[in-house]
């Protein structure tokens, strides 16, 4: 069965800093571009930042600075780095593959399960 799974989530005061991870596991060959959503309560979910599958990465204004996201294909997963947390920050972050490639064929628009991050003045 193929997953997506965040880790890495939890609570941390402001200016601390959380990794989170995007792991896919089942029978993956690789995955290609990934990003990184949050959505927090009562607002709707929006793209926080991506990576290419060549390692290109971009940013939403509200993180850029502070956010980084790298991978690491042999282990198919991706990493979002927070640094410089802030309250407005605590969201559920989500990770979604735009395709993935198995031993079955691609799949597409694949979304995890999510991860709460709080963040506290």
């Amino acid at each position: 069965q193929v997953q997506l799974v965040e880790s890495g989530g939890g609570s941390v005061q402001a200016g601390g800093s959380l990794r989170l991870s995007c792991t896919a596991s089942g029978s993956i060959l690789s995955m290609n571009a990934v990003g990184w959503y949050r959505e927090a309560a009562g607002k709707r979910r929006y793209l926080v930042g991506g990576i290419s599958s060549d390692g290109s990465t971009n940013y939403d204004d509200e993180v850029k600075g502070r956010f980084t996201i790298s991978r690491d294909n042999a282990k198919n997963t991706v990493y979002l780095q927070m640094n410089s947390l802030k309250p407005e920050d605590t969201a559920v972050y989500y990770c979604n593959a735009d395709r993935l490639e198995t031993i079955d064929g691609p799949m597409y628009d694949f979304w995890g399960q999510g991860t709460q991050v709080t963040v506290s003045s």
